[in-house]
């Protein structure tokens, strides 16, 4: 006695979908697909849906082939099952083309078009008092730079300053003088 084991699945696209799934146990597994939840039955033939199932036991096999393109998000479910278990395999179809895939994009790719000029906006707003800040600070400094060049005070301030070590005393020279006229210079 064993219970159902899935022990092979594939899914290829060309023209037509196709998947099959093969299962062992003892006694051997019944196969059966769903489709969107609803059973699909085995040898049916259906104008989109063809399955196929083959038994030799202990393995059932079964290939299902879908002709037409599945609607949005339909699920495939690939189930086999004896009295000691059961073991599935779940498949989510998407259609080749899909309409509402661009739809999506464009309208993500609109948001985010307009998100980043709302942002560059507002960080350019956010950013317009420092610039003026920062051209006042350096025109400031223009303007303070052209009155130093013409202020009085100022070019006093930049002329060379003259030097405030005294002079060195001149050596003074003596000449004789009588006694009479020293007297006389004196109080």
């Amino acid at each position: 006695m064993a219970p159902a084991r899935l022990l092979y699945s594939s899914c290829s696209l060309e023209k037509t979908l196709l998947c099959s799934c093969s299962f062992y146990g003892i006694p051997t597994p019944s196969v059966q697909w769903w489709m969107g939840g609803a059973p699909v039955g085995a040898n049916s033939v259906d104008s989109s849906v063809h399955v196929t199932s083959t038994i030799l036991a202990p393995w059932a096999n079964s290939t299902i082939s879908l002709t037409e393109q599945p609607k949005m998000s339909t699920s495939l479910l690939c189930e086999g099952k004896n009295q000691n278990g059961t073991h599935a395999l779940s498949i989510l179809l998407m259609p080749r083309k899909s309409y509402f895939l661009p739809q999506t994009f464009m309208k993500g790719l609109i948001q985010g078009v307009v998100y980043g000029a709302i942002a560059a906006s507002l960080l350019f707003f956010c950013l317009i008092p420092l610039m003026v800040k920062h051209i006042r600070m350096k025109l400031a400094k223009k303007i303070a730079a052209v009155k130093a060049e013409k202020s009085p005070k100022v070019r006093a301030c930049q002329e060379p300053k003259l030097s405030l070590k005294p002079k060195e005393p001149e050596k003074s020279t003596i000449t004789p003088s009588s006694e009479s006229e020293i007297l006389h210079r004196l109080p």
